[in-house]
């Protein structure tokens, strides 16, 4: 008898402790992933390496993640929140348009420095290693000091290549996106957002389907004496995904100043706006309504106008939304349902 009892102690011991673990164990299940950006990326579970890059004709180094991020333009700003670093930015600013919904916890908990660029004094302040623009005008006497100054204070820098160079096309964004993967070694993270990209980016194309004749586009950006329009850049390259052709892409410069004269000879029929600038979206389309030698224009006659923000324009992670605002005005039918 007394066997028996200390057995079945015993096994009330063993039939408690399985209780016990089973409860503990809850917090061990595996959590959905994250993709919006809003929880810091996690990182690359491989050693750092090394990454050396050539950047606005200087040569930096990198031994380690970047811990003190600063971020100077909007596009930029939101790359960086796509791969998930905001634990790793100390300041941010310069916002052309609201910060993406999906982004919008994230960016709350960063320091907002300034609406343009900051002063040299704000910036330092923040005790940065990283600076991260997406114009070459952030590194200039008159803002934050030139790459050469920063470097000098310890301070690394990158903007963004696919701003600053010719006619960049979408592999472009894809490879500055990688690179700041490299540096901050969320490789993996990097490869997940420009992999959704493309997956977004086919859905759009696909809809459209083939173009045997795209369609004359002109880009206003402000003027009234001349027009300030987009030439050979990066939002020509959109347009000519989704079946567009931008009526000045022979320029080669990004932006130039064009003659309404040239304008009207080359008669396009779709007109689209940048939002940007001092001007509202409302007092450009109403400013080329009113000049009476553009009436005889197909986008005039027809009122074919796209607003597009400058936000979605620039080489960053809004790609897809831009091309879908400019699907939906060339083709609505295609995007009935």
């Amino acid at each position: 008898m007394k066997m028996i009892h200390k057995l079945s102690f015993v096994y009330m011991l063993l039939f408690i402790m399985i209780i016990l673990s089973s409860c503990g164990s809850t917090g061990d299940k595996a959590q959905p992933a994250d993709t919006t950006g809003n929880k810091a990326a996690a990182k690359d579970t491989k050693p750092y390496e090394k990454v050396v890059i050539n950047n606005m004709g200087q040569t930096v180094t990198f031994t380690e993640p970047p811990k003190r991020a600063v971020t100077l333009n909007q596009h930029v700003t939101e790359i960086m929140l796509a791969l998930g670093l905001q634990d790793s930015m100390v300041g941010t600013a310069y916002l052309d348009d609201k910060i993406l919904p999906e982004f919008q916890d994230a960016y709350s908990k960063i320091p907002v420095l300034s609406d343009k660029y900051p002063s040299k004094e704000v910036f330092m302040a923040t005790g940065p290693d990283f600076a991260y623009a997406g114009w070459r005008s952030a590194f200039t006497e008159k803002s934050l000091g030139t790459v050469q100054e920063l470097s000098e204070s310890g301070i690394k820098t990158y903007v963004q290549e696919s701003s600053t160079m010719a006619a960049p096309d979408l592999e472009d964004v894809y490879k500055d996106i990688h690179t700041i993967g490299r540096i901050f070694n969320v490789e993996a993270k990097a490869n997940a957002v420009i992999g959704k990209m493309k997956q977004d980016i086919e859905q759009i194309t696909k809809r459209i389907g083939p173009i045997e004749k795209p369609l004359r586009v002109f880009i206003y950006d402000n003027g009234d004496d001349k027009a300030k329009t987009a030439a050979n850049n990066y939002m020509t390259k959109l347009i000519s995904m989704v079946g567009g052709k931008n009526i000045f892409d022979d320029i080669q410069q990004g932006w130039t100043d064009v003659s309404w004269e040239e304008v009207i000879n080359r008669n396009p029929e779709v007109i689209v706006i940048v939002d940007y600038g001092d001007k509202t979206v409302e007092q450009k389309r109403d400013l080329l309504l009113a000049k009476k030698e553009l009436s005889d224009i197909s986008a005039i006659k027809n009122k074919r106008f796209i607003i597009l923000p400058l936000s979605a324009a620039a080489e960053g992670i809004r790609a897809p939304y831009a091309l879908e605002m400019l699907a939906k005005g060339f083709y609505p039918d295609k995007f009935k349902k």
